[in-house]
Order: C-alpha cells, then sequence, then structure tokens
C-alpha cells in the first residue's frame, strides 16, 4: 500500500476511477491509470457504467489492441492481482440484456448506491 505521512499519521490513498464506454478512447485510460496506481499500492476501484458494460464480456478486453500501447490483458492482470476491485453497474444487465454469466470472472455486480458508499471516501476520482 502506497502511504503517506499526514500530520503525522499514516494514510494510503484510494482511486475511483469510472468507465463510461467500451471503445479504445475509454478502456485504455481506465486500465492505464489504475495499473499504475495499483502498482503504486493505491487503493483501486473501478466502476463500469451500462455503457462500459459490454468490454467486460469474457474474452473481450484480450482483444483490444491499439498500436503504441500497452498490451490490455497485462493492465488488467496488474490491477485485478494487486488487489483492484472492477464493478459493474447492475443496470446494465437490462440495459444491455446480458446475463451475470457472460462476464469476465472476478467483476463485482452492484447498484450506484453501493459504488458511491465505497468511494465516499476517495482522494482521486476519473471518469472516461
Amino acid at each position: 500500500m502506497n502511504i503517506a505521512t499526514l500530520g503525522g499519521f499514516i494514510t494510503s490513498k484510494k482511486v475511483a476511477i469510472v468507465c463510461n464506454g467500451a471503445e479504445n478512447k475509454n478502456l485504455y485510460p481506465t486500465f492505464v491509470l489504475a495499473s499504475s496506481a495499483a502498482a503504486s499500492g493505491d487503493e483501486v476501484v473501478l466502476f463500469f457504467t451500462p455503457g462500459a458494460a459490454t468490454a467486460l464480456r469474457k474474452g473481450e478486453l484480450e482483444k483490444i489492441k491499439a498500436k503504441g500501447m500497452p498490451d490490455m490483458a497485462e493492465l488488467v492482470e496488474g490491477v485485478t492481482s494487486l488487489g483492484g476491485k472492477i464493478l459493474l453497474c447492475e443496470l446494465a444487465l437490462e440495459a444491455k440484456d446480458m446475463k451475470k454469466e457472460e462476464f469476465r470472472d472476478g467483476i463485482e455486480i452492484i447498484g450506484a448506491t453501493k459504488f458511491m458508499a465505497d468511494i465516499h471516501d476517495a482522494q482521486i476520482t476519473f471518469s472516461f
């Protein structure tokens, strides 16, 4: 865990990132920053809205490639292996006509209220 001193107390950072789309322009910033934060020891929480839900289907992220960009599978592995949480908005199930079984392992499906409660103490937030 990345720690900083604040008034003599040791604190850690929580980073919350919202991903709003399933395109490279949404996914690469989400996972590059998340993996960097996780590698620095920060607590990372990713929240995928219904617009980004299709990217969390089994095998989809591994298909993503972009010139000059890191390997997406390695970024995802970096986030999850270092304790990062990947959350999916429960509205995606009905909005995208998807079932829990379609999603990759390790995805937690939650409501927006739970997400907001989980990140109430986040020091850093991003949305892509």
